[in-house]
């Protein structure tokens, strides 16, 4: 107990704790981190901190022996900002690491994981298509309009990353479907966007339960088979989105058999809810969308 913080609390060594893993909040000066008990410790002589950023290392840095871990709370979950663990440890994983991914069998392994997560993705989006086309039920006088606003829902709200309802796991397919097109109708058929909403806690839930419900009621009258009313907002917003040609899926993979070579784009530091879909993604879904309903024509 050598010194302490601004605040007057006691900056304990480490002692026995540099022989624990701990889960911990940053503390308040540098290199201290404080318990979960409240305690402000001072982390162990010769570590370092490990920056998250490669999952690999990471993991292989914790299962080799004690670690601290610093967690902060965002969001109302606990995400990590990195771990506390000996230097020359940290030093000899990351050169076993580096080594590792320079081998043609590591490249082999990655390659197959990203064909496979192409593929998934590729199932997830035509099922997603068919369950917002499921979901919307429109009269078959209104069928084209179905499978252009279906087509329009899946490119926006699939994309992975994408940080939409349509990514979550919580929820049924169909659950995810349903609350995806009434959230791409509130953004593109409302003012909600340019609307100023008060400061007000529960004020912009109720303002998005009554455009939900305008919403459910514009498409209730295609599901009966109304004539289109003058003006819709739904046909007018599809007619913005214009038209696209779509690749075919075999075009599709063979694109993606050329960019095997080029690296990763990188996300560090991206936040989901912000990250946009990039053109070749969108063209890639058109194209699953495009072959499924041939196939259903």
């Amino acid at each position: 107990m050598s010194d302490r913080t601004p605040s007057g609390k006691p900056v304990l060594d480490p002692g026995e704790r540099a022989h624990e893993s701990l889960v911990a909040s940053p503390g308040p000066t540098p290199g201290t981190i404080q318990t979960r008990s409240g305690e402000v410790v001072r982390v162990p002589e010769g570590w370092v901190k490990l920056e998250p950023g490669d999952a690999t290392v990471t993991r292989r840095v914790k299962s080799a022996g004690p670690h601290w871990v610093v967690q902060v709370r965002r969001r109302n979950r606990n995400v990590s900002v990195g771990v506390w663990a000996p230097a020359d440890r940290i030093a000899r994983i990351r050169a076993q690491v580096d080594s590792m991914r320079q081998t043609p069998e590591h490249k082999r392994q990655l390659q197959a994981g990203r064909e496979r997560r192409e593929e998934e993705q590729a199932n997830y989006v035509e099922s997603f298509h068919q369950a917002v086309i499921d979901f919307l039920a429109f009269h078959p006088d209104h069928d084209a309009l179905a499978q252009r606003l279906a087509h329009a829902v899946a490119t926006h709200a699939t994309p992975v990353g994408s940080g939409t309802v349509a990514r979550t796991q919580r929820i049924p397919i169909e659950q995810r479907a349903g609350a995806a097109v009434i959230a791409w109708m509130r953004h593109q058929t409302t003012a909600y966007d340019k609307m100023s909403i008060p400061r007000v806690k529960g004020r912009r839930r109720e303002v998005r339960r009554m455009l939900a419900e305008r919403s459910r009621q514009l498409l209730a009258g295609y599901r009966a088979g109304d004539a289109a009313p003058a003006n819709c907002p739904l046909a007018a917003a599809l007619a913005d989105l214009g038209s696209e040609p779509a690749p075919s899926r075999p075009q599709r993979q063979h694109a993606q058999e050329a960019d095997h070579g080029a690296p990763p784009a990188q996300t560090d530091g991206a936040n989901p809810a912000e990250t946009k879909p990039s053109r070749s993604v969108g063209s890639g879904i058109r194209g699953i969308l495009s072959t499924r309903m041939k196939k259903r024509g």
